[in-house]
């Protein structure tokens, strides 16, 4: 299963990198919302953890615009915004689950097995 992490905190994309593929899944990683878009359309993901304040294009817009294409791949947001009116936007702007930094790994990774069986694990 492949995974994209969109996030601008080089660390913490290093970070979950590492973890990630240390449980065999692929990752591919952006740093803003223009290199996430242009992975979006390039390689199919499975499920896509995405930070909502980036440089560039935001995750919200990056949110938007793959939905408006049609996109169906399972969104995690992964975002320091944890307020009730920012997860409640992200949510109804079509995101799948929402969880505030900082956060538990362990939830984390829960949060994704979960995204992932309901899915059925489909790129689309």
């Amino acid at each position: 299963m492949r995974i994209l992490i969109v996030d601008d905190e080089q660390s913490l994309l290093d970070q979950l990198k590492r973890i990630f593929e240390g449980l065999r899944y692929m990752v591919e990683t952006a740093l803003d919302g223009e290199e996430a878009m242009d992975k979006l359309f390039e390689i199919p993901v499975d499920l896509i953890i995405l930070d909502i304040m980036l440089p560039k294009q935001d995750g919200l817009s990056v949110l938007r615009e793959i939905r408006k294409a049609g996109m169906t791949t399972p969104v995690l947001m992964l975002t320091a915004k944890g307020e009730l009116g920012d997860r409640i936007k992200g949510l109804d702007l079509g995101a799948d689950d929402y969880l505030a930094k900082p956060f538990s790994l362990d939830e984390l990774l829960a949060r994704v097995r979960a995204l992932l069986r309901r899915s059925g694990g489909q790129a689309n």
